[in-house]
């Protein structure tokens, strides 16, 4: 018996579809994307294993004392003596790749359509419900398409680690440059300021705390997405999460996840707002 008053709309059919057309059409194009990520995020972890890790450690705890002081800086210490100590540095080094080349390719995409959301309102009308879908659907969903375009690996983690983090972004960053007092936007005009002045001037050093916090928060959901992207191949510090939940190993799973929790929190201080950057 048909439960349905209505004909099913086939929504999913018609995704299927599109997908389907587009890996047929255009995968030569997604191929060299695939091989751009992976060649890219592979080089970052050469050069950060070049530093060794003795000099990776005394680099980021020098940038966490210069972002935040004393306190950071000697968390920065211990928490990656602790990585290298427990023997997932390599891991944990494809995954700091893999966070950071999402991250900077999400403010790359991100921070321009969030200025053209701040400055337009149609295209805020526009991308509003686009973010809205991309925040509230399910993580695992972004790993189907992933999978058909850019195949396993550490392509398809990336992308998908983009589009679940690329929304706070473009939201913080539109919201940064909307409030911007109007009586210094209207002052700058009055100066005869143009357009790329005002903004480049006025609005985006104005917003720039509230920029900072749309990144921040990026950073925090590209690294909540390490564990999802390894269920797609993507290596790192995720895909020792998931080998210790599908062998049952309690020993690796609470490691892995100290380093990631390590990481993140490294991550979230360093990126914060410079004003506040001493205790």
């Amino acid at each position: 018996m048909n439960d349905h008053l209505l004909p099913k709309i086939p929504l999913g059919h018609w995704i299927d579809l599109f997908i389907q057309f587009i890996t047929n059409n255009f995968e030569g194009f997604f191929g060299q994307i695939a091989s751009g990520l992976a060649g890219f995020v592979e080089l970052l972890v050469t050069a950060f294993e070049f530093i060794t890790p003795i000099g990776f450690i005394i680099l980021f705890t020098a940038i966490a004392f210069w972002r935040r002081g004393w306190g950071v800086a000697l968390f920065t210490l211990l928490g990656l003596a602790l990585i290298y100590d427990l023997g997932y540095w390599h891991n944990a080094m494809q995954t700091f790749s893999l966070v950071v080349t999402s991250v900077v390719l999400s403010i790359v995409i991100g921070l321009p359509l969030g200025i053209i959301a701040g400055i337009n309102n149609t295209f805020k009308s526009i991308i509003t419900p686009i973010l809205d879908l991309l925040q509230t659907m399910p993580s695992f969903v972004y790993l189907i398409p992933a999978i058909f375009l850019f195949g396993t690996g550490m392509a398809p983690g990336v992308v998908a680690t983009i589009i679940f983090a690329i929304p706070p972004t473009i939201r913080l960053t539109n919201l940064g440059i909307r409030q911007v007092p109007e009586d210094l936007v209207e002052a700058s005009e009055s100066f005869g300021s143009t357009t790329m002045q005002k903004l480049f001037k006025v609005q985006l050093p104005l917003s720039m705390p509230t920029i900072m916090a749309g990144i921040n928060q990026s950073i925090m959901l590209a690294l909540s997405m390490v564990v999802v992207a390894s269920l797609v191949g993507a290596p790192g510090l995720g895909a020792d999460v998931n080998f210790a939940v599908t062998s049952l190993r309690t020993d690796i799973g609470f490691e892995a996840g100290i380093a990631i929790v390590i990481i993140a929190i490294m991550l979230d201080r360093i990126s914060q707002n410079t004003r506040s950057k001493k205790q």
